[in-house]
């Protein structure tokens, strides 16, 4: 019986895709973070060492709020005997549905010592939606 090439290529990506996750180079990663929900708003207080400002990014859809940071560093050394380069990349993400509406306009966020804090103010309730429903 003939052996397939293809299933030791399959078997050599997934050798190295658990190489890679044991190491956890190959992991994206998740972001630790508090949240505290006062009277007036919701504070998010996310750890993200190694970023600059720069390189975070932080959305609200609805409900959903969106942290993710992603950097890219690279080192070149230049001898008269060799160059060296070395390159690594570093994403974190993570998404939370928040307790509440949230006035989205007025939601700051700021950044000092790699903490990143994200205070949203919370939407008035939308009042008594409920309706009156005849019986016939």
């Amino acid at each position: 019986m003939q052996r397939n090439p293809f299933d030791e290529i399959e078997d050599l990506f997934d050798r190295m895709g658990r190489s890679f996750e044991e190491s956890g180079l190959g992991r994206f990663q998740d972001v630790s973070l508090d949240v505290v929900d006062d009277a007036e708003s919701i504070e998010v207080v996310a750890d993200l060492p190694g970023f600059e400002k720069a390189d975070l990014d932080v959305s609200v859809s609805g409900r959903r709020l969106t942290i993710a940071a992603d950097r890219e560093k690279s080192t070149e050394v230049d001898d008269e005997q060799y160059v060296r380069r070395e390159r690594s990349q570093r994403s974190v993400s993570r998404t939370i549905t928040l307790p509440v509406e949230v006035v989205r306009d007025e939601v700051t966020a700021s950044y000092k010592n790699g903490v990143l804090t994200v205070t949203l103010p919370k939407a008035e309730p939308a009042g008594d939606d409920s309706t009156e429903i005849d019986i016939e």
